[in-house]
């Protein structure tokens, strides 16, 4: 018997996949337990309308993203920080207070995680950092940093 898996089964597959187990399984556990649904033509079409959707929406998400970095890669943000003589700086600028002068300066709402920093950022100057908008859409982003 074939059946659409509605979760995901260990040693069996994956949510959405289309698998061929033995009728009485089928009938006595993965049905009963709401594992899985039967593959009749129904199902198979629902299954086939459900994937359409999540890769349009999966589509659309992608092509936001796209536009997004393009915003961001045209922004900079300044971003003050202490120094004393010879310009030598207190502290470090890290991925956090990058997000919140963000939404300050900017309004973008960026989530701290997903800037990539190798480590703080703790010098004057002009910094370029790599935002992960999406698996496939990284942009870079100019963070200035001024003595303040």
């Amino acid at each position: 018997m074939e059946v659409i898996l509605t979760q995901d089964v260990k040693s069996l597959g994956k949510k959405g996949e289309l698998v061929k187990v033995n009728d009485s399984y089928a009938r006595n556990y993965i049905i009963p337990k709401k594992l899985g649904l039967e593959a009749n033509a129904k199902n198979l079409n629902d299954l086939k309308l459900h994937k359409a959707n999540e890769e349009k929406i999966a589509q659309q998400k992608l092509e936001e993203a796209r536009e997004f970095a393009g915003v961001l890669e045209k922004s900079t943000i300044v971003v003050k920080m202490k120094s004393g003589e010879g310009g030598r700086t207190f502290g470090s600028i890290s991925s956090k207070e990058i997000a919140q002068e963000a939404k300050k300066q900017l309004d973008f709402d960026i989530d701290k995680k997903k800037i990539v920093l190798d480590e703080p950022i703790r010098s004057l100057g002009t910094h370029v950092i790599q935002i992960r908008l999406h698996k496939q859409v990284t942009a870079k982003m100019n963070v200035k940093v001024i003595e303040g």
